[in-house]
């Protein structure tokens, strides 16, 4: 019997919008941990969280596992647990008090315990990593099965009872060589054989007609966007060889076979010659899988679009974010509106498809600024957009300009929750009917939807004055 039981808390059915997209993907930086603990001597069993019904599931998987420490590694690549969603933390402390219920010690790691670690501590954890944790997880795992009832050690970056509370900076992350980076280093392979990846394929392919898997080419991001929180890998952008990439992408096509790749990475490729590299490694190799991307628009060129089209890339997200520079300039995103509309046609001449990510509500965005997004997409007209309200996570400067104003509501229940926390210009039924009408504005394809669109835009328009003359009179 394994001794060590890795598991995450992300429960896509406790998740209603992302249940309903049916776009799961296996525990990524999860996976890693498993082959990290393999390589320390030690053979851990599996709870996937993502396609399980619930806690009870994990109940089942402990009492099958009966290990002496549970692992609870959250995935760092998934966008959903940096978002320290309420409903996941909630599951995560249930499943620490379950295991400190059969004697298990436990340890965790994640964006949220590395913001937030006391709840989870409360709720009985033995140790909490700060950021990654790659480099004192073994360390502390072997502590855990060795000396079971002997206190926790103080190591860098690693918090237990004794040493709350804790700052929620990431200044104190501990940050490793990635696996396949540039200098060094060999592959820390995802445990690929501990996922019931046909569970994986069959709902893709219910629903979708296609099957996708997670890989990731790099970690973390350079840029400072004031909203954006790096509890994980700080402001440190960390890149794979693009051999090693391609390796990767090649074995996953023969070994897997699935029919697509989402690369999990903030900023895929970032440079021009990493890029190209990478499509030669896969010509070399016999061919890579049609793949989807997340980048900035500053970083689309006429030389970077033409090479992810000759590496197989399909589908590009932009964080467009706004189609108004003056809130782009609040945000510190340091691109322009003029070269989110560029990015767009350049890639959409190399037969790409590109979504924008939309960011509603932010400091400074008023009825002017809002019109300016809807008009960025009207013109540009994406493929898809993913619409989001400004969300104040811990560590960021957005978050320190609002804090006075948080009150009860301090997280997102699930994804769509749209909630707003702080004081925008708007109240969060406003957003919400924003959002739909910008996914309705890149729907519309005929004459008539497109005017059914406006006259919808017109009606809102119509209660959202009133309330924007008020708010001036009142300044």
């Amino acid at each position: 019997m394994p001794s060590v039981l890795v598991a995450h808390s992300y429960f896509l059915r406790f998740d209603p919008k992302q249940f309903e997209r049916a776009k799961p993907y296996p525990p990524l930086a999860t996976l890693e941990v498993a082959t990290l603990l393999r390589q320390h001597g030690h053979a851990p069993a599996l709870f996937d969280a993502m396609l399980a019904e619930g806690v009870d599931d994990f109940a089942r998987a402990l009492a099958e596992a009966a290990p002496a420490v549970l692992v609870l590694y959250e995935d760092n690549y998934n966008y959903l647990s940096k978002m320290c969603l309420a409903r996941m933390r909630d599951a995560a402390c249930q499943m620490i008090q379950l295991a400190k219920a059969t004697g298990a010690r436990v340890l965790v790691a994640g964006s949220d315990v590395s913001d937030a670690p006391a709840p989870y501590v409360q709720a009985g954890a033995d140790a909490a990593l700060r950021g990654e944790g790659l480099e004192a997880l073994p360390a502390v795992v072997e502590h855990l099965l060795r000396r079971p009832h002997a206190p926790m050690p103080t190591l860098p970056g690693v918090i237990h009872p004794a040493t709350l509370p804790a700052p929620s900076s990431c200044a104190s992350n501990t940050v490793i060589r990635l696996p396949g980076q540039a200098g060094g280093g060999t592959d820390l392979a995802a445990a690929w054989d501990l996922i019931d990846v046909e569970r994986y394929r069959q709902m893709w392919l219910r629903v979708h007609g296609r099957f996708s898997l997670n890989m990731a080419g790099s970690k973390g991001c350079s840029f400072r966007c004031s909203w954006c929180a790096k509890p994980i890998w700080g402001q440190r952008y960390q890149q794979r060889r693009a051999a090693a990439v391609a390796r990767e992408m090649v074995a996953l096509k023969l070994q897997l076979r699935p029919d697509h790749i989402w690369f999990a990475d903030d900023i895929f490729g970032f440079r021009v010659d990493w890029v190209q590299r990478f499509a030669d490694e896969l010509q070399r190799q016999g061919g890579g899988l049609p793949f989807t991307i997340q980048t900035r628009a500053d970083l689309i060129s006429p030389a970077m679009a033409r090479a992810l089209r000759e590496a197989g890339c399909s589908e590009v997200w932009l964080g467009a974010e706004s189609g108004s520079q003056k809130v782009l300039d609040a945000m510190r995103k340091g691109t322009t509106v003029r070269e989110i509309r560029e990015a767009r046609q350049l890639l959409g001449a190399e037969g790409i498809r590109v979504g924008f990510f939309i960011q509603l509500g932010y400091l400074g965005e008023g009825l002017p600024e809002l019109l300016e997004t809807r008009r960025l997409i009207e013109q540009t007209r994406p493929d898809d957009v993913g619409v989001s309200v400004a969300y104040p996570l811990p560590g960021t400067p957005f978050y320190e300009e609002v804090r006075s104003q948080l009150q009860g509501k301090t997280h997102w229940d699930d994804s769509a929750d749209l909630a707003m926390m702080f004081q925008g210009a708007f109240d969060t039924t406003t957003y919400r009917q924003v959002r739909a009408l910008l996914h309705a504005e890149v729907d519309a394809r005929s004459p008539a939807e497109r005017a059914d669109v406006a006259r919808r835009w017109e009606a809102l328009l119509d209660t959202l004055q009133p309330q924007e003359l008020s708010a001036a009179l009142e300044a």
